[in-house]
């Protein structure tokens, strides 16, 4: 069988999987839509411009999105890596000809289905609901397919290292809570401390964030970086950190039990 058909048929295999677990296929798109409901729909603008959701509902877009970007290849990877060690089931993938990589390219690509309808409802949702005035920009599609590779590198590691598939998921919302808010998603910088600046720039969150609310809200007045549009270039600087994550994340995928 070739690289392709390995591939293809470990992704058939992971969706069936997953539609298989209705529980996570509910959470997976409700999470998100609750979130739009509470904070987009019922928790309105602050008049005197202090607080929280200050901002026009369009800036809050990348926020939204990066609930799946983030959470769903943090939790899934990392809980499917560890389950896949506490079966042993890595040491029976030793014995056939699918790679790690190859392993991990799969689960990616399953990710990345999932995540791409889950954005679009969160995007229909939040048009509907907020009123949000957005742009159609179609580097929207990169960037989730780019930050849900980063993520799932990131996710194949937690699985890696830690004990257990409890303790995957434990690290992936220890993890995936901080950088949800921290990053520019529902935080603005000039509603931090001036020291934190610098660790905000640490996470690759953050330029999704920036990325997708040059894509979508212009006026937001997104910085550019070394005189280039700011959409592409904090995509390009998403893209070097999804290829080492997702190298990383390979590599750290055992061979054997």
């Amino acid at each position: 069988m070739s690289r392709l058909g390995r591939v293809r048929a470990e992704t058939s295999a992971g969706w069936r999987s997953f539609v298989r677990r209705r529980t996570a296929v509910f959470f997976t798109f409700f999470f998100p839509a609750i979130l739009i409901v509470i904070f987009g729909a019922l928790v309105r603008t602050d008049p005197t411009g202090e607080g929280l959701f200050t901002e026009p509902a369009a800036y809050y877009v990348p926020g939204y999105l990066a609930v799946v970007v983030l959470f769903t290849p943090l939790s899934r990877l990392g809980s499917e890596v560890a389950r896949h060690r506490d079966g042993s089931r890595f040491e029976k993938l030793a014995t056939t000809p699918l790679t790690r990589g190859e392993w991990l390219v799969a689960q990616t690509v399953v990710n990345a289905a999932i995540i791409g309808l889950a954005s679009l409802l969160i995007l229909v949702l939040v048009v509907v609901l907020t009123g949000a005035e957005i742009v159609a920009s179609p580097l929207l599609l990169p960037y989730v397919l780019v930050g849900v590779v980063c993520f799932c590198g990131i996710g194949a590691m937690l699985g890696s290292y830690t004990d257990s598939q409890d303790g995957a998921v434990a690290a992936s919302n220890a993890i995936g809570l901080p950088l949800l808010f921290l990053s520019e998603t529902f935080v603005s910088l000039a509603q931090l401390p001036g020291w934190f600046e610098p660790l905000v720039n640490l996470s690759p969150l953050t330029y999704f964030a920036r990325g997708v609310r040059a894509a979508t809200y212009p006026d937001a007045g997104t910085a550019a970086i070394a005189g280039l549009d700011p959409a592409v270039a904090n995509l390009a600087i998403l893209a070097v950190l999804a290829v080492v994550a997702f190298a990383l994340g390979a590599r750290s995928i055992p061979r054997t039990d």
